[in-house]
C-alpha cells in the first residue's frame, strides 16, 4: 500500500531526539506517539502532511502545524467497536469470574464437590444494573447500544451533546447523579485541562460500594493515587483500567499494585479487524493529501 505511492522509510520507535533527522528529507510524516512541535515543523524544510496513527492528535503541535502550512489528519474511528466490546470484557469477567472458576476446576475442586456446581465469589447479573457513561462520542454511543441489549439503565454525561436528543433508555444527569446512581462507571471522553483528574476522591466518594469503575479513555483522567486509595479500603468493588497515566508505567504505579484492580496493558483498540482498518484509513488520508483532496483533516 505505502511503497506504491512513494519511498518509504519505517522506524519501529522514534525517540524524539531522532524525529529531525529521519524526518530531513520526508515531505509526509506519519506518526503515532512520537510527537511533533514548533521545532520540526520550523526545521524540517520538506514537510507538508502529518498522519496521525491514532483518533488523539494531542502529540502534534496544531499551532504549529498551521502556521507551517502542513496539513494534519487523523484516524477518527477505526476501534470504536473493539473498545466498546473491551468494556464488557471487563464486566463479564467480574460478574462470572470465569477464569478463577475454570482455574478451580482444573485444581480438582469440581471434582470433589459434593453438588453438582459451586461458585466460589457471588455472580451477578447485569439486566437491571446501572451503567454511568461520561463521554457520548461514538464510543460511548456503542457502549450505550450494547449495555441496552443486556437490559442495563443507562445514565449519560456529555457537555458536548444535545441533551433534548432522546434516546430509548437513555436519561442525561449531572456527574454527581452518575456517580452516585451507577453500578458502573465507564469514561469515554477525551483528556483535557477540564476532564484531566476527574476521578478523584471528591468523585470517587459518591460511588456505591458495589460500583466498579472502568477506564479505556485515557489515564489522566484518574487521580491513581485516589484510585488505589478507594480500591484498597474497600470503598468500592472493582476498577478496571486500560489505560495509565504514563505508558509504559513506572512499577510503581499505584494501580498495578491496587487490590481488586483489573489492568489492562493499552490493548482495548488492538484487536487485529481495528488494525487493520487503522492502517487502511491511515493509506487513504495519504493518498487523499496526494490527490490534493485530503479526508479527515484536523488542520
Amino acid at each position: 500500500g505505502f511503497m506504491e505511492l512513494g519511498e518509504l522509510e519505517v522506524y519501529e520507535r522514534t525517540p524524539p531526539e531522532f524525529v529531525l533527522n529521519r524526518a530531513k528529507d520526508a515531505q509526509v510524516v506519519l506518526t503515532n506517539k512520537t510527537p511533533l512541535a514548533e521545532k520540526e515543523f520550523a526545521t524540517l524544510p520538506f514537510l507538508e502532511y502529518v498522519g496521525v496513527l491514532a483518533t488523539g492528535y494531542n502529540i502534534v503541535d496544531i499551532t504549529a502545524a498551521r502556521k507551517h502550512n502542513v496539513i494534519v489528519t487523523n484516524i477518527p474511528d477505526y476501534s470504536t467497536s473493539s473498545v466498546a466490546q473491551m468494556v464488557f470484557a471487563y464486566l463479564l469477567t467480574l460478574s462470572h469470574r470465569i477464569q478463577k472458576h475454570s482455574d478451580s476446576v482444573k485444581s480438582g475442586a469440581w471434582a470433589k464437590s459434593p453438588d453438582f456446581c459451586f461458585w466460589e465469589h457471588p455472580l451477578t447479573e447485569l439486566a437491571g444494573k446501572t451503567i454511568g457513561i461520561i463521554g457520548y462520542g461514538r464510543i460511548g454511543r456503542k457502549v450505550a447500544e450494547i449495555a441496552g441489549v443486556f437490559g442495563m439503565e443507562i445514565l449519560v454525561y456529555s457537555r458536548t451533546v444535545n441533551k433534548s436528543e432522546t434516546i430509548d433508555n437513555i436519561r442525561w444527569v449531572g456527574l454527581e447523579e452518575l456517580f452516585g446512581k451507577s453500578d458502573v462507571v465507564t469514561l469515554h471522553c477525551p483528556l483535557t485541562a477540564d476532564t484531566a483528574g476527574m476521578v478523584n476522591k471528591e468523585t470517587l466518594s459518591l460511588m456505591k460500594k458495589s460500583a466498579v469503575l472502568i477506564n479505556t479513555s485515557r489515564g489522566g483522567l484518574v487521580v491513581e493515587e485516589d484510585l488505589a486509595a478507594v480500591l484498597d479500603e474497600g470503598r468500592i468493588a472493582w476498577a478496571a483500567v486500560d489505560v495509565l497515566s504514563s505508558e509504559p508505567p513506572s512499577e510503581n504505579n499505584p494501580l498495578i499494585k491496587a487490590g481488586n484492580c483489573l489492568v489492562t496493558p493499552h490493548i482495548a483498540w488492538a484487536t487485529k479487524e481495528s488494525r487493520t482498518r487503522l492502517m487502511e484509513i491511515a493509506l487513504n488520508n495519504v493518498k487523499g493529501f496526494l490527490a490534493q483532496k485530503p479526508v479527515n483533516v484536523v488542520v
